[in-house]
């Protein structure tokens, strides 16, 4: 991954300047906000360009959320935040951001690593990149979730 203070600027600007808004509104440097974001009150996630996305960023609230480390969470498969039902539709939504930009109407259920379910709502799923607009991946934030009956049929991750 691009260095992470990098990586955090451009998702900053690509929300910004998609949805005409601050994620994070912070005046300090680029390491401080680098730190603002990982210790944020909502859920930021991101993943790369691979063939099978895989996650690149998470703050704090998306590892608790997903019970995982960061090396576990930066090794994992996009696809794996949903369960197996669910990816379809997962990838309609990530190929309909793709082609507009970004989508702030997003509801869905994801599982942690450990096969706990919950659903997220008002998630905000926007493309990132740079000001010549090369494209980096994409990026989704939310405050808004909660956890679901379990079903036997999920299976954690791996």
């Amino acid at each position: 991954m691009r260095d992470l203070v990098q990586h955090i600027e451009l998702l900053l600007h690509s929300f910004s300047s998609l949805l005409g808004r601050e994620l994070l509104v912070h005046d300090g440097s680029h390491e401080e906000r680098v730190r603002c974001l990982f210790d944020a009150p909502f859920v930021v996630v991101s993943h790369g360009l691979e063939n099978d996305p895989i996650l690149n960023y998470g703050n704090k609230k998306a590892l608790c959320l997903w019970e995982m480390t960061w090396e576990e969470f930066v090794r994992t498969p996009s696809r794996k935040t949903a369960e197996p039902v669910h990816r379809d539709e997962r990838a309609r939504l990530l190929d309909r951001t793709r082609k507009n930009g970004y989508i702030d109407d997003y509801a869905g259920i994801r599982v942690s690593k450990t096969g706990k379910r919950f659903k997220i709502e008002k998630a905000v799923i926007w493309n990132i990149s740079d000001e010549n607009g090369r494209y980096y991946g994409q990026a989704a934030t939310f405050d808004t979730w909660h956890y679901l009956a379990s079903v036997t049929s999920v299976t954690p991750q791996t």
